[in-house]
């Protein structure tokens, strides 16, 4: 079937309130009666790093046409300001999404702590749809559990506090009120001194944490995790008191990324390209 030249059925997904993370929020439930899912995460698109932006823009118009849904794990973007922001990236980055979208793909994202500011207008620009984090999909009866990945990284106490704070409504409003400029800059010096930061961490510290991950299953009922945010693509399994459970790791696009795969009852971890 030429997926590029025809417009396919949408997804037969039924959203509904599922669980509740550790965390505190919601999980969002969807039914996928589709065949091919994709998942990708951590492409940190800037104007500093044409050859992510490249990269992607050829998965779109390849690998992703094939696919029923692709779901973007957060930090698609390096940084977000406000939808308002416009620039080259983002305006070939909505054209990608915009173009897979028209030609039958579902394209689906939650936040990740570098774009977490995103919103419906720049959504509603791509046909891309907001998703909560953590996200549960069940998929040919099987319950899979999509995050960015920062929330399980519980060692780091520092950070989890600004999260939580960051992502706040009300704080989430304060800053988007701010004028465009200001925004801007604030991002610049976020970046700064995030990087700064995790100079001076411990590997393990900016890694998941074995309970906060058996948590957010257990919640679920899942025994299939997968994020991003750690830039560590693996595939992790171990036994379990309910089964054995696996952990998908999602890469960085940097010279090329790791993606997952789900399609054929099968769950992988693939290289790109």
């Amino acid at each position: 079937m030429d997926h590029t030249s025809s417009r396919r059925r949408r997804p037969d997904d039924r959203g509904s309130a599922a669980g509740k993370h550790p965390a505190g929020c919601r999980t969002a439930e969807y039914r996928c009666g589709v065949s091919r899912l994709l998942f990708i995460s951590d492409l940190h698109l800037d104007a500093s790093r044409p050859h992510a932006l490249s990269l992607f823009e050829r998965f779109c118009r390849g690998p992703a046409t094939h696919a029923d849904v692709l779901y973007i794990l957060g930090d698609l973007f390096e940084a977000w300001a406000g939808d308002d922001v416009e620039d080259a990236v983002s305006q070939r980055t909505a054209q990608a999404i915009a173009g897979l979208t028209v030609a039958g793909t579902a394209v689906r994202m939650l936040h990740g702590n570098r774009d977490f500011l995103l919103g419906s207008a720049f959504a509603k620009r791509c046909g891309m749809e907001l998703l909560p984090d953590p996200t549960l999909v069940v998929w040919e009866g099987r319950r899979l559990i999509l995050c960015h990945g920062d929330s399980l990284c519980t060692r780091d106490v520092d950070y989890q506090v600004l999260r939580r704070t960051l992502r706040d409504p009300k704080v989430m409003a304060a800053l988007l009120a701010r004028p465009r400029g200001e925004r801007e800059a604030l991002a610049q010096r976020a970046r700064e001194a995030s990087r700064t930061a995790n100079a001076n961490k411990p590997e393990m510290i900016m890694d998941v944490t074995a309970a906060a991950v058996d948590a957010l299953l257990d919640a679920e009922n899942a025994a299939l995790l997968i994020h991003g945010h750690t830039h560590r693509p693996d595939l992790h399994v171990w036994q379990h008191p309910r089964g054995t459970r696996r952990r998908i790791v999602l890469g960085a696009w940097e010279q090329g990324t790791r993606f997952a795969q789900a399609h054929a009852g099968e769950v992988q971890l693939l290289p790109y390209p």
